[in-house]
């Protein structure tokens, strides 16, 4: 699993200057949104510049999907077969909103594969990502994440999850004052369920764009917790959130030197080895493995 997914920025499907930015961003993946960011009556015509950015920007270095509306809304089957008929060869994945249960995501699944046969897309080349946001998507996150060969991210919605939890904030992403990490067991969850399908797990926005530190802070501990990226709002997140979800080049050189004197020791019929004082076995060389994928992928190697 060596695809960066460190910053995933949100950019309304309904501004295309938007859209021309993002692509020219360091964002690891953009997605155009058709859900939260563009007003309901503006959602049907939003699909159109969507798919004139998909085709006319170069998105050649960049994760590109989108975000449909949720399946229990009037737009979502337009939403699929639209966009993919249109430009189903520019789109890699479908941000799938509030997703409760294994079978809706089935559902969404079971669309797109009909898209593509008429579309003549390759089968199964367009991922889902399903986004977690409630109680029940919570509770079932794990059959969630193992229901579709086309899961390439979990992501989790940390706004609309506080919402459904009855939490008493109003801004997404923060409670400064919970003695501890607010979103520790929600975060672990999901992280826990995207690897077990082999797939990135993706924490959602931190809303105050003039708090960078607190950004930073909250990227940070999803980091900690095994997440490999953050969703950015605003440009100037990017940076960061590529800077967090990378390796530190020291670790990242550490590493690399794990991974080499375990194989050497492996060649040797050696149980394990001492790296820098301390000791290393398979367990170790599999942490040191991923670091080194990662700090590839984020040409730091």
């Amino acid at each position: 699993m060596n695809e960066l997914r460190r910053t995933q920025l949100a950019v309304p499907a309904s501004d295309e200057q938007m859209m021309a930015n993002a692509a020219e961003s360091d964002a690891d993946e953009v997605f155009l949104d058709l859900e939260d960011s563009v007003a309901p009556n503006a959602k049907t015509d939003a699909r159109e510049p969507l798919i004139r950015a998909a085709r006319e920007h170069d998105w050649s270095d960049t994760i590109l999907s989108y975000r449909m509306n949720g399946v229990d809304t009037r737009w979502w089957y337009d939403d699929v077969v639209e966009v993919l008929t249109q430009a189903g060869e520019c789109i890699d994945d479908i941000i799938v909103p509030k997703v409760p249960d294994a079978s809706e995501l089935q559902t969404v699944d079971d669309l797109v594969t009909q898209v593509e046969v008429n579309a003549g897309l390759e089968p199964g080349r367009v991922g889902l990502e399903p986004q977690i946001e409630d109680g029940d998507g919570m509770h079932n996150v794990h059959e969630i994440a193992n229901s579709t060969d086309r899961l390439s991210c979990l992501i989790f919605g940390p706004g609309d999850y506080a919402a459904a939890m009855g939490t008493p904030g109003l801004d997404i992403g923060q409670f400064p004052d919970y003695p501890g990490h607010y979103w520790h067991h929600a975060l672990s969850e999901c992280n826990a369920a995207a690897k077990s399908a082999g797939v990135p797990c993706t924490d959602g926005p931190y809303a105050d764009i003039d708090d960078p530190e607190g950004f930073r802070t909250s990227a940070e501990r999803a980091n900690m917790l095994g997440c490999d990226g953050k969703w950015a709002i605003h440009p100037s997140q990017i940076e960061i959130g590529n800077e967090v979800f990378a390796p530190d080049p020291e670790v990242a050189e550490r590493a690399s030197r794990i991974v080499d004197a375990y194989a050497e020791a492996m060649e040797a019929g050696e149980g394990a080895v001492s790296v820098d004082g301390q000791m290393v076995d398979e367990a170790t060389n599999k942490m040191a493995q991923e670091i080194v994928e990662k700090a590839e992928a984020a040409d730091l190697l």
